[in-house]
């Protein structure tokens, strides 16, 4: 299944003019990755029908889609490293990022739109408000770097709307498009929502503690970025008092000169999660969610056990 992704996504044909503006594209749909969301889209599809390939299509475009995400996130996060790889924005310029990354929206949006399989208009609709959702997303995100009182609460909706809502729609896409119920299509959606918070989680503990050639960035890039993470929001709530949560913050807020103090800055904050066992509570969430996936998709009436499989080695990510 993976093959005919990475064929398919390698086949997505682009024109040569205007200049500057599909090079970009190609250039980020070649970086790799996990594919986690076009697996999705098919493996939802192959529940209830074998010739899953009718959805392909469909799956990468969501893929194309997500990469646009990923794109104008690099921009706004003047991240310069994607998978090991320049960001777009390093390698060209802003004004690249934004063009490429609009053109790869509406190629993924115009690519959903003419799908003619299964429960086609419900799809496009699926796709339509999940781009929404994730835009507000993305803003919160944004809000949070503004804040200094962001609760757990406020975290976890944030990352549902940012990331987790992309995961429930490629599930519930690919059960649309095979002209699944109402009711196992959203059984889907709730599914892959749940390993979407695991996933975000994971994600933020891998900033910190994970090893930069399999996380493919700089470890410490959101401690660097300021950004308000799993691990900030846990370490704050454990803080004894206004007067040390202001201290961090403080230092989170800070900026580094030099690669030396970037360095030191990111020692010292994860020394902070490290005193405060938020590795141990992260990993407590991380679980939490990923049992509860399992007991939504334990409603399915389906074989799900290649798709739980498939959701567990996820968690093969940690390192």
């Amino acid at each position: 299944m993976l093959e005919k992704i990475q064929a398919a996504i390698a086949a997505i044909p682009y024109p040569s003019r205007p200049e500057g503006l599909y090079e970009p594209i190609s250039y980020v749909m070649s970086m790799g990755g996990k594919r986690l969301r076009p697996t999705l889209v098919l493996l939802a599809y192959s529940l209830f029908r074998s010739d899953w390939e009718r959805a392909l299509p469909a799956a990468t475009a969501l893929e194309m889609y997500h990469n646009h995400t990923l794109l104008h996130d690099d921009l706004m996060d003047r991240a310069d490293m994607r998978r090991g790889m320049a960001t777009v924005h390093k390698k060209w310029d802003d004004n690249t990022a934004i063009l490429s990354g609009d053109t790869m929206l509406l190629m993924a949006a115009q690519t959903i739109a003419t799908q003619r399989v299964g429960r086609f208009n419900e799809v496009n609709a699926l796709f339509l408000q999940s781009a929404i959702e994730i835009c507000e997303g993305q803003q919160y995100d944004v809000n949070f770097e503004r804040r200094r009182d962001v609760t757990e609460e406020e975290y976890i909706e944030m990352i549902r709307l940012k990331t987790s809502v992309l995961l429930g729609c490629a599930a519930k896409m690919g059960a649309l498009l095979a002209d699944a119920s109402d009711a196992d299509s959203e059984v889907l959606y709730r599914f892959a929502e749940k390993i979407g918070l695991a996933f975000q989680l994971q994600d933020d503990y891998l900033d910190c503690f994970g090893d930069p050639k399999v996380f493919g960035k700089r470890i410490g890039g959101d401690i660097l970025c300021g950004k308000k993470t799993f691990m900030t929001v846990a370490a704050m709530q454990r803080m004894a008092d206004d007067e040390e949560r202001g201290a961090f913050l403080d230092m989170l807020d800070a900026s580094a000169e030099s690669e030396e103090e970037e360095e030191a800055k990111i020692a010292r904050v994860i020394g902070i999660y490290r005193r405060l066992d938020i590795p141990a509570v992260a990993d407590r969430r991380i679980q939490g969610f990923y049992d509860e996936a399992k007991d939504i998709l334990s409603t399915l009436t389906a074989d799900t056990g290649v798709l739980w499989d498939y959701a567990m080695s996820l968690l093969k990510r940690k390192v």
